[in-house]
Protein backbone atom coordinates (compact mmCIF):
# COMPACT_ATOMS: atom_id res chain seq x y z
CA UNK A 1 0.00 0.00 0.00
CA UNK A 2 1.35 3.40 -0.96
CA UNK A 3 1.89 6.19 1.54
CA UNK A 4 -0.75 8.29 -0.22
CA UNK A 5 -3.40 5.55 -0.03
CA UNK A 6 -3.14 4.96 3.71
CA UNK A 7 -4.41 8.44 4.78
CA UNK A 8 -7.38 8.05 2.41
CA UNK A 9 -8.27 4.66 3.91
CA UNK A 10 -7.89 6.06 7.43
CA UNK A 11 -10.09 9.05 6.60
CA UNK A 12 -12.71 6.75 5.07
CA UNK A 13 -12.67 4.53 8.15
CA UNK A 14 -13.24 7.47 10.51
CA UNK A 15 -15.93 8.87 8.24
CA UNK A 16 -17.92 5.63 8.32
CA UNK A 17 -17.02 4.16 11.72
CA UNK A 18 -16.15 7.32 13.66
CA UNK A 19 -19.69 8.36 14.75
CA UNK A 20 -20.62 4.85 15.90
CA UNK A 21 -17.30 4.42 17.73
CA UNK A 22 -17.73 7.79 19.46
CA UNK A 23 -21.30 7.08 20.58
CA UNK A 24 -20.48 3.60 21.94
CA UNK A 25 -17.34 4.89 23.69
CA UNK A 26 -19.33 7.73 25.28
CA UNK A 27 -21.96 5.28 26.53
CA UNK A 28 -19.35 2.94 28.05
CA UNK A 29 -17.39 5.77 29.67
CA UNK A 30 -20.58 7.25 31.12
CA UNK A 31 -21.58 3.84 32.46
CA UNK A 32 -18.15 3.34 34.04
CA UNK A 33 -18.20 6.81 35.60
CA UNK A 34 -21.69 6.31 37.05
CA UNK A 35 -20.77 2.99 38.68
CA UNK A 36 -17.52 4.34 40.13
CA UNK A 37 -19.02 7.59 41.44
CA UNK A 38 -22.35 6.25 42.71
CA UNK A 39 -20.87 3.31 44.62
CA UNK A 40 -23.64 0.99 43.40
CA UNK A 41 -23.11 -2.67 44.22
CA UNK A 42 -21.53 -4.82 41.45
CA UNK A 43 -24.30 -7.37 41.99
CA UNK A 44 -26.81 -4.73 40.92
CA UNK A 45 -24.88 -3.00 38.12
CA UNK A 46 -21.33 -4.15 37.33
CA UNK A 47 -19.02 -1.67 35.63
CA UNK A 48 -17.78 -2.24 32.06
CA UNK A 49 -14.25 -2.74 33.40
CA UNK A 50 -15.47 -5.51 35.72
CA UNK A 51 -17.48 -7.11 32.92
CA UNK A 52 -14.45 -7.10 30.61
CA UNK A 53 -12.17 -8.39 33.38
CA UNK A 54 -14.47 -11.25 34.39
CA UNK A 55 -15.14 -12.03 30.75
CA UNK A 56 -11.40 -12.36 30.19
CA UNK A 57 -11.14 -14.70 33.18
CA UNK A 58 -13.97 -16.80 31.73
CA UNK A 59 -12.71 -16.49 28.14
CA UNK A 60 -12.35 -20.24 27.57
CA UNK A 61 -15.88 -21.01 28.75
CA UNK A 62 -17.27 -18.06 26.81
CA UNK A 63 -15.43 -19.16 23.66
CA UNK A 64 -16.72 -22.72 24.02
CA UNK A 65 -20.32 -21.62 24.49
CA UNK A 66 -20.02 -18.98 21.76
CA UNK A 67 -18.92 -21.60 19.24
CA UNK A 68 -22.01 -23.68 20.07
CA UNK A 69 -24.25 -20.65 19.57
CA UNK A 70 -22.49 -19.70 16.35
CA UNK A 71 -22.93 -23.24 15.03
CA UNK A 72 -26.67 -23.18 15.74
CA UNK A 73 -26.95 -19.71 14.23
CA UNK A 74 -25.09 -20.68 11.07
CA UNK A 75 -27.03 -23.88 10.39
CA UNK A 76 -30.36 -22.30 11.32
CA UNK A 77 -29.79 -19.25 9.16
CA UNK A 78 -28.59 -21.35 6.21
CA UNK A 79 -31.76 -23.46 6.47
CA UNK A 80 -33.88 -20.31 6.67
CA UNK A 81 -32.14 -18.82 3.64
CA UNK A 82 -32.68 -21.94 1.55
CA UNK A 83 -36.34 -22.15 2.57
CA UNK A 84 -36.93 -18.45 1.84
CA UNK A 85 -35.50 -18.80 -1.68
CA UNK A 86 -37.45 -21.99 -2.35
CA UNK A 87 -40.82 -20.65 -1.22
CA UNK A 88 -40.28 -17.23 -2.82
CA UNK A 89 -39.68 -18.87 -6.21
CA UNK A 90 -42.62 -21.20 -5.65
CA UNK A 91 -45.10 -18.42 -4.90
CA UNK A 92 -43.68 -16.24 -7.68
CA UNK A 93 -44.34 -18.92 -10.30
CA UNK A 94 -47.68 -19.98 -8.82
CA UNK A 95 -49.80 -17.07 -7.59
CA UNK A 96 -52.56 -19.24 -6.00
CA UNK A 97 -49.88 -20.67 -3.71
CA UNK A 98 -49.01 -17.14 -2.62
CA UNK A 99 -52.57 -16.59 -1.43
CA UNK A 100 -52.60 -20.03 0.21
CA UNK A 101 -49.23 -19.98 1.96
CA UNK A 102 -48.73 -16.36 3.02
CA UNK A 103 -51.38 -16.50 5.78
CA UNK A 104 -49.61 -19.59 7.16
CA UNK A 105 -46.25 -17.81 7.12
CA UNK A 106 -47.78 -14.79 8.85
CA UNK A 107 -49.27 -17.03 11.55
CA UNK A 108 -45.80 -18.45 12.28
CA UNK A 109 -44.63 -14.93 13.09
CA UNK A 110 -47.41 -14.38 15.63
CA UNK A 111 -46.27 -17.32 17.81
CA UNK A 112 -44.64 -16.03 21.02
CA UNK A 113 -41.11 -17.40 21.34
CA UNK A 114 -41.46 -17.77 25.10
CA UNK A 115 -44.25 -20.30 24.47
CA UNK A 116 -43.03 -22.05 21.33
CA UNK A 117 -39.35 -22.51 22.30
CA UNK A 118 -39.97 -25.02 25.14
CA UNK A 119 -42.33 -26.96 22.86
CA UNK A 120 -39.71 -27.16 20.10
CA UNK A 121 -37.16 -28.41 22.63
CA UNK A 122 -39.72 -30.95 23.88
CA UNK A 123 -40.39 -32.19 20.34
CA UNK A 124 -36.81 -32.26 19.02
CA UNK A 125 -34.73 -32.81 22.17
CA UNK A 126 -31.75 -30.90 23.54
CA UNK A 127 -29.45 -31.24 20.53
CA UNK A 128 -28.78 -28.94 17.59
CA UNK A 129 -32.11 -29.50 15.80
CA UNK A 130 -34.40 -27.34 18.00
CA UNK A 131 -31.95 -24.44 17.76
CA UNK A 132 -31.89 -24.71 13.96
CA UNK A 133 -35.69 -24.81 13.86
CA UNK A 134 -36.11 -21.78 16.10
CA UNK A 135 -33.48 -19.69 14.28
CA UNK A 136 -35.10 -20.56 10.95
CA UNK A 137 -38.52 -19.69 12.35
CA UNK A 138 -37.54 -16.18 13.44
CA UNK A 139 -35.42 -15.32 10.37
CA UNK A 140 -37.40 -16.88 7.52
CA UNK A 141 -40.26 -14.41 7.05
CA UNK A 142 -38.32 -11.13 6.53
CA UNK A 143 -36.26 -12.71 3.75
CA UNK A 144 -39.33 -14.25 2.11
CA UNK A 145 -41.20 -10.93 2.07
CA UNK A 146 -38.13 -9.07 0.80
CA UNK A 147 -37.65 -11.52 -2.07
CA UNK A 148 -41.33 -11.51 -3.03
CA UNK A 149 -41.38 -7.71 -3.02
CA UNK A 150 -38.16 -7.63 -5.03
CA UNK A 151 -39.59 -9.87 -7.74
CA UNK A 152 -42.58 -7.53 -8.04
CA UNK A 153 -40.24 -4.55 -8.53
CA UNK A 154 -38.92 -5.91 -11.83
CA UNK A 155 -39.16 -3.44 -14.70
CA UNK A 156 -42.05 -4.68 -16.85
CA UNK A 157 -40.40 -3.34 -19.99
CA UNK A 158 -37.34 -5.52 -19.43
CA UNK A 159 -39.50 -8.59 -18.82
CA UNK A 160 -41.56 -7.81 -21.93
CA UNK A 161 -38.41 -7.36 -24.02
CA UNK A 162 -37.01 -10.71 -22.91
CA UNK A 163 -40.36 -12.39 -23.59
CA UNK A 164 -40.50 -10.88 -27.09
CA UNK A 165 -37.06 -12.37 -27.75
CA UNK A 166 -38.36 -15.83 -26.90
CA UNK A 167 -37.03 -16.13 -23.35
CA UNK A 168 -38.79 -18.69 -21.18
CA UNK A 169 -40.39 -17.74 -17.89
CA UNK A 170 -37.48 -19.30 -16.00
CA UNK A 171 -35.02 -17.37 -18.16
CA UNK A 172 -36.87 -14.12 -17.49
CA UNK A 173 -36.75 -14.92 -13.78
CA UNK A 174 -32.98 -15.48 -13.81
CA UNK A 175 -32.14 -12.51 -16.03
CA UNK A 176 -34.63 -9.90 -14.78
CA UNK A 177 -36.64 -10.76 -11.71
CA UNK A 178 -33.86 -12.22 -9.56
CA UNK A 179 -31.37 -9.34 -10.17
CA UNK A 180 -34.14 -6.85 -9.44
CA UNK A 181 -34.81 -8.58 -6.12
CA UNK A 182 -31.22 -8.47 -4.88
CA UNK A 183 -31.40 -5.03 -3.13
CA UNK A 184 -34.62 -6.09 -1.40
CA UNK A 185 -33.14 -9.47 -0.51
CA UNK A 186 -30.08 -8.00 1.16
CA UNK A 187 -32.26 -5.58 3.11
CA UNK A 188 -34.23 -8.56 4.41
CA UNK A 189 -31.01 -10.47 5.01
CA UNK A 190 -29.63 -7.71 7.25
CA UNK A 191 -32.86 -7.64 9.23
CA UNK A 192 -32.92 -11.42 9.64
CA UNK A 193 -29.29 -11.77 10.66
CA UNK A 194 -29.88 -9.51 13.67
CA UNK A 195 -32.55 -11.96 14.88
CA UNK A 196 -30.52 -15.11 14.22
CA UNK A 197 -28.18 -15.00 17.25
CA UNK A 198 -31.04 -13.98 19.54
CA UNK A 199 -33.13 -16.90 18.26
CA UNK A 200 -30.30 -19.36 18.92
CA UNK A 201 -29.74 -18.00 22.44
CA UNK A 202 -33.47 -18.18 23.18
CA UNK A 203 -33.54 -21.84 22.09
CA UNK A 204 -30.54 -22.57 24.32
CA UNK A 205 -32.18 -20.70 27.17
CA UNK A 206 -35.21 -22.99 26.84
CA UNK A 207 -33.05 -26.10 27.01
CA UNK A 208 -29.52 -26.95 25.92
CA UNK A 209 -26.24 -28.42 27.10
CA UNK A 210 -23.99 -25.72 25.60
CA UNK A 211 -24.35 -22.22 24.22
CA UNK A 212 -24.53 -18.62 25.36
CA UNK A 213 -28.15 -19.10 26.37
CA UNK A 214 -27.33 -21.80 28.93
CA UNK A 215 -24.26 -19.81 30.03
CA UNK A 216 -26.45 -16.75 30.70
CA UNK A 217 -28.98 -18.91 32.57
CA UNK A 218 -26.28 -20.42 34.80
CA UNK A 219 -24.69 -17.02 35.45
CA UNK A 220 -28.10 -15.57 36.38
CA UNK A 221 -28.82 -18.43 38.76
CA UNK A 222 -25.43 -17.84 40.41
CA UNK A 223 -26.18 -14.11 40.81
CA UNK A 224 -23.36 -13.06 38.49
CA UNK A 225 -24.67 -10.12 36.44
CA UNK A 226 -21.12 -9.38 35.30
CA UNK A 227 -20.94 -12.74 33.53
CA UNK A 228 -24.47 -12.32 32.18
CA UNK A 229 -23.49 -9.00 30.61
CA UNK A 230 -20.18 -10.45 29.38
CA UNK A 231 -22.15 -13.09 27.47
CA UNK A 232 -24.51 -10.38 26.19
CA UNK A 233 -21.53 -8.40 24.89
CA UNK A 234 -20.22 -11.52 23.14
CA UNK A 235 -23.66 -12.05 21.61
CA UNK A 236 -23.74 -8.45 20.38
CA UNK A 237 -20.26 -8.84 18.91
CA UNK A 238 -21.29 -11.99 17.04
CA UNK A 239 -24.34 -10.18 15.66
CA UNK A 240 -22.24 -7.22 14.49
CA UNK A 241 -19.75 -9.55 12.79
CA UNK A 242 -22.53 -11.43 11.00
CA UNK A 243 -24.13 -8.15 9.98
CA UNK A 244 -20.81 -6.97 8.59
CA UNK A 245 -20.50 -10.23 6.66
CA UNK A 246 -23.85 -9.58 4.97
CA UNK A 247 -22.66 -6.11 3.93
CA UNK A 248 -19.50 -7.59 2.40
CA UNK A 249 -21.57 -10.27 0.68
CA UNK A 250 -23.82 -7.60 -0.82
CA UNK A 251 -20.82 -5.69 -2.14
CA UNK A 252 -19.51 -8.87 -3.76
CA UNK A 253 -22.89 -9.87 -5.24
CA UNK A 254 -23.83 -6.36 -6.46
CA UNK A 255 -20.63 -4.67 -7.69
CA UNK A 256 -22.66 -2.31 -9.88
CA UNK A 257 -24.19 -0.74 -6.76
CA UNK A 258 -20.76 0.65 -5.83
CA UNK A 259 -20.44 2.70 -9.03
CA UNK A 260 -22.24 5.61 -7.37
CA UNK A 261 -19.51 5.66 -4.71
CA UNK A 262 -16.83 6.39 -7.30
CA UNK A 263 -15.73 9.99 -7.29
CA UNK A 264 -13.87 11.77 -10.14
Amino acid sequence: MSNAAFPRLLARFFRHAGPATASVSTLILGWEAYVQLSGISPTALPSPSRIIGQGFVQREALARHSLATLQATTFGFASSLAAAFFFSILIDFCRPLRRALFPVFIITQTLPLVAIAPLIVLWFGFGLTPKIVLVALVTFFPMLVALAQGYEATDRNIAALLASMGASRWRIFLMARLPSALPYFFAGLRISITYAVVGAIFAEYAGAARGLGIYILNAKNNFRPDLVLAAVFVSATLTLLLFGATVLLQRAAMPWARLKEIRP
